[in-house]
């Protein structure tokens, strides 16, 4: 099971996760970038992903779309701002592709990989635009759903992958 450590949030906007995942840098960064391995562990389980279509590189769309237990589908659009390969990803759903503003923007997803000796400090900021929307993804469970994904990262992770 993933280790917690401490996360600071730096504003009242800002929800922080941060863990020890058992495995390198570059494999938790590779579950992050290659759509395949998304698709196993990133959403919550009973939810799954059906959908991920990632163009990892500044400017890039992406899309993924978590079913939930009914099979209703919530899809997921966003443009990637940074991406430091093994190190750091960085993406907003401010626009959904080739610079196209959303209709209403939630939030930028900062993740951080830190070589902590053959295991990951992952670290995962989301800044959202308001308070309200910080609370609402509070609300919607973002501690215990990016916790459990978290998990399931590291598991998928352990086995092998």
């Amino acid at each position: 099971m993933t280790t917690t450590t401490e996360a600071t949030p730096t504003s009242d906007r800002e929800l922080v996760l941060t863990r020890i995942i058992d495995a390198p840098p570059e494999k938790v960064f590779k579950a992050w970038t290659d759509p395949e391995l998304l698709k196993q562990w990133f959403a919550p389980r009973p939810f799954t992903t059906p959908v991920a279509e990632l163009d990892v590189r500044p400017g890039g769309a992406n899309l993924i779309v978590m079913r939930d237990p009914q099979g209703n589908e919530h899809p997921n659009r966003g443009i990637y701002l940074e991406v430091v390969e093994n190190e750091r990803l960085v993406f907003t759903d401010a626009y959904t592709r080739a610079w196209e503003p959303s209709k209403k923007p939630f939030m930028t997803v900062i993740l951080t990989f830190e070589d902590q000796g053959g295991k990951t400090k992952y670290t995962a900021r989301a800044r959202h635009w308001t308070v309200a929307d910080r609370e609402a993804h509070e609300k919607m469970g973002f501690h215990e759903g990016w916790g459990q994904c978290a998990d399931q990262l590291e598991a998928l992770l352990k086995a092998g992958t």
